[in-house]
């Protein structure tokens, strides 16, 4: 049970990697996507992390509530 969670959970990663529009961006390349990911870690560590989480976070789900709002709108 707790491999198949994990499973499901690694798959909404993936699509929200694609869902933001990298997998385009990098030209499928998963070495550049890692590298793009680790430059985003290494940018919260150095910086005030709550600060960039909180940004990330606002960003993130006012693109959601667009999507969303989006989908209502084609029904």
């Amino acid at each position: 049970m707790a491999r198949r969670e994990r499973t499901r959970h690694l798959i909404e990663l993936g699509g929200l990697v694609q869902k933001a529009g990298l997998v385009e961006l990098a030209d499928d390349d998963r070495a550049t996507l890692y590298g793009a990911m680790l430059d985003c870690a290494a940018r919260v560590q150095a910086d005030d992390a709550g600060t960039v989480l909180a940004l990330w976070k606002r960003r993130g789900k006012r693109a959601f509530d667009a999507e969303e709002t989006a989908e209502e709108e084609q029904r």
